[in-house]
């Protein structure tokens, strides 16, 4: 597996900015890990970060590049500040980098698969929001998304805008397309990635996420839950549901349950 930092320049947020990057490799003479890589280019998850993190975080504080060696999967890990992946108000065009501009820099940069079949998005906590928040308005672009300990009731969990009131200068405004609530009463079930859904027991997020999932099943959408296993709202839970979350993923075309 190939570890990059990636720096370029974003025209949405004009400033440079950065993204990890992990490449499948073909090994033999490695350690204790024998390395994959697809004559095809390979599938691509979008792994997304928390609020308080940056795109080095997830290969700081997890095994995900051991973990994505095993698959012959690349990962993608943009830095996306404290934007709750929104054009934010007071700041800079977040959606539009995340959406817009990151997916055309990786086909530029980096030979990874461009069909929806191969790629997948991610995300824990403020990432797991993004994760689902992208799969939902555009689910053309996806074969499944993944949130972890999501903060995925922006509307209904009022101390969110509090945290970052830069993002939309007040509470988000119910119905719109920042509500996953709204998004997911909207949705084309026809058209919609796979979802899944993981919280501890013992996070704070815990009740937003069993919110987020009934209302889904309400809705018809079907969700992937894992919400009734012991964890908190850190980096032992992540480390162990993003293992899970690979093995999920319908990589191949694939669904593992």
């Amino acid at each position: 597996m190939a570890l990059l930092t990636c720096h370029f320049f974003s025209d949405a947020l004009e400033v440079s900015t950065a993204m990890t990057v992990l490449l499948p490799q073909t090994t033999h003479e490695q350690i204790g890990l024998t390395g994959v890589a697809p004559a095809d280019p390979p599938p691509v998850l979008y792994l997304l970060h928390g609020l308080s993190d940056d795109e080095t975080i997830w290969t700081r504080r997890t095994s995900i590049e051991r973990y994505a060696t095993e698959k012959g999967l690349a990962v993608v890990m943009p830095r996306a500040g404290r934007s709750f992946y929104a054009d934010e108000r007071y700041g800079a065009a977040y959606w539009t980098f995340l959406t817009e501009e990151l997916p055309r820099a990786v086909a530029s940069f980096f030979r990874v698969s461009q069909q929806r079949s191969d790629t997948f998005v991610a995300g824990l906590s403020m990432g797991g929001y993004g994760a689902v928040k992208w799969a939902l308005r555009h689910p053309d672009r996806f074969a499944a998304a993944a949130s972890l300990s999501g903060t995925l009731d922006v509307v209904g969990d009022t101390g969110v805008a509090a945290h970052v009131p830069h993002v939309w200068g007040g509470p988000p405004r119910p119905g719109s397309d920042d509500d996953l609530l709204a998004l997911l009463e909207r949705a084309d079930l026809a058209e919609l990635p796979a979802l899944y859904v993981a919280c501890g027991t013992g996070d704070e997020l815990i009740d937003v996420n069993r919110r987020f999932v009934g209302n889904a099943v309400r809705a018809g959408v079907a969700v992937h839950s894992d919400l009734d296993r012991p964890g908190d709202h850190d980096w032992a839970y992540w480390d162990a549901r993003i293992r899970d979350v690979l093995a999920w993923l319908p990589i191949g075309g694939v669904h593992h349950a």
